[in-house]
């Protein structure tokens, strides 16, 4: 619950309560507080295990903190349980690879053939188009299409 508070945050807690309520009430208010904590605590536990038995035996299993969004996609998703092939996705999706393919298109060098380039390479086809090579222009009389939608 109070994970992130350091020392010193809670040194400063300490003394800004023996201010504000004093040394005489300090005890009792520490009590109280415990007290209505523990009350809390104890409520909120009998409202999930009421919640459990009336979902039946099929959610005997069933975890409040799964309904958290981060805890639910971590769990999904991240875990062992890869049913998407997510795993194989992640791993052959190499981002500075992809970047130094576009960055040699763009500067006009040819980058190293991929093993799918490579049997485009020798079929003789592109796998890539050539970002610097001038589209050819249309003849002088020749109009652009025409789209009835886009207008």
């Amino acid at each position: 619950m109070f994970n992130d508070i350091g020392a010193l945050e809670l040194l400063t807690l300490v003394v800004l309560a023996v201010l504000v309520f004093g040394p005489e009430k300090l005890p009792k208010v520490i009590q109280d507080v415990t007290r209505t904590i523990r009350k809390i605590r104890e409520f909120s536990d009998s409202a999930k295990e009421d919640i459990r038995s009336e979902l039946g035996p099929q959610f005997k299993d069933f975890e409040f903190e799964d309904l958290n969004p981060k805890t639910f996609v971590r769990k999904q998703l991240m875990d062992g349980n890869d049913d998407l092939g997510l795993k194989e996705i992640r791993e052959s999706f190499d981002l500075r690879k992809e970047m130094a393919e576009v960055t040699d298109a763009v500067n006009g060098r040819e980058s190293a053939p991929s093993t799918g380039t490579a049997a485009a390479a020798a079929s003789g086809t592109a796998a890539t188009p050539d970002l610097l090579k001038k589209p050819a222009q249309p003849a002088k009389d020749e109009r652009p299409p025409f789209d009835a939608d886009a207008t």
